[in-house]
């Protein structure tokens, strides 16, 4: 079983989530504003908690998986994200890991998502040693078209997860 490492940044440390977490994760998931781009609908509790242990389960059975994006000064919960493997069907992210990250609403415009997987995508090639990681990212969702952008990411594809189209993004150098 792999451990979850923490790795800080300027402003952030991602780490493992704690029980002491879920309230704020589940309220970020029950927000209509984080889900619009990310499934459409806000999350119940039990499907919030399914999502959070199931962080630590990514890790377990992958290798990599997803962070607690925490402010340095508070622990607050500012968002999360990193490597997942989802098995969402599609061809052109199946054997890969999937970036993604998702933050609370408090957190946004301050250049936090782009700063988290900056960490998450030095420590895939560095640590992992990942030679693909790509992301999706749904039509018309700029704010994490600009973040994919600002890591390297590029569109090199399209496709349709359950019933609803995703443009698919790789690294360059990184791509088939």
């Amino acid at each position: 079983m792999a451990a979850i490492p923490v790795i800080e940044t300027e402003r952030l440390r991602l780490r493992a989530p704690v029980m002491a977490d879920f309230d704020a994760y589940a309220a970020m998931w029950a927000d209509q504003r984080v889900t619009a781009y990310i499934g459409g609908n806000p999350r119940t509790r039990n499907e919030s908690w399914a999502r959070f242990i199931g962080m630590h389960g990514l890790w377990a059975l992958c290798g990599y998986g997803y962070w607690l994006f925490a402010d340095r000064r508070t622990d607050a919960l500012m968002g999360v994200g990193g490597l997942a493997s989802f098995e969402r069907g599609l061809p052109d992210i199946d054997g890969v890991p999937e970036a993604g990250w998702a933050m609370a609403p408090d957190a946004w415009g301050r250049g936090l998502a782009t700063e988290a997987m900056a960490a998450v995508l030095d420590w895939s090639d560095t640590v992992l040693k990942a030679p693909i990681v790509r992301c999706i990212i749904d039509p018309g969702h700029t704010a994490s078209e600009k973040v994919a952008a600002k890591l390297g990411f590029v569109l090199f594809g399209r496709g349709d997860l359950d019933g609803h189209p995703v443009n698919i993004h790789g690294r360059p150098g990184r791509l088939p």
